[in-house]
């Protein structure tokens, strides 16, 4: 009986609204200032990465026979891949110091409690 009341209860509070926290806040504040510059690092440097290996693949022949487009368009792919972390870091920077503000009073508030 024991069992089914623990699954019985489980459903129950899955279907139940939970009021939001102050550390349910929190968490959300922090994802929303960290998730724009990962998904910006992740995309450019998969372009960077695609760009990077067509250069490859020109600069060997194996698309075609350009391998002086290939050096070049594989210096930029080198070039998008580099800059990437700097520019990650730039952006976190900026909105951390955008959000820093809430998230730090919000802290405070839970740590006090």
């Amino acid at each position: 009986m024991n069992e089914q009341s623990t699954i019985v209860n489980k459903i129950r509070d899955s279907y139940c609204e939970k009021p939001v926290t102050k550390l349910d806040e929190l968490k959300s504040l922090d994802k929303k200032v960290k998730r724009p510059a990962m998904i910006f690092a992740y995309i450019f440097g998969v372009i960077g990465a695609l760009v990077l290996g067509t250069g490859m693949c020109l600069a060997m022949k194996v698309i075609a026979d350009l391998m002086a487009l290939g050096i070049v368009v594989g210096v930029v792919g080198i070039i998008m891949v580099s800059i990437n972390y700097p520019i990650y870091k730039q952006m976190l920077k900026k909105r951390k110091s955008k959000y820093c503000r809430k998230i730090l009073e919000l802290s405070e508030e839970i740590v006090a409690e």
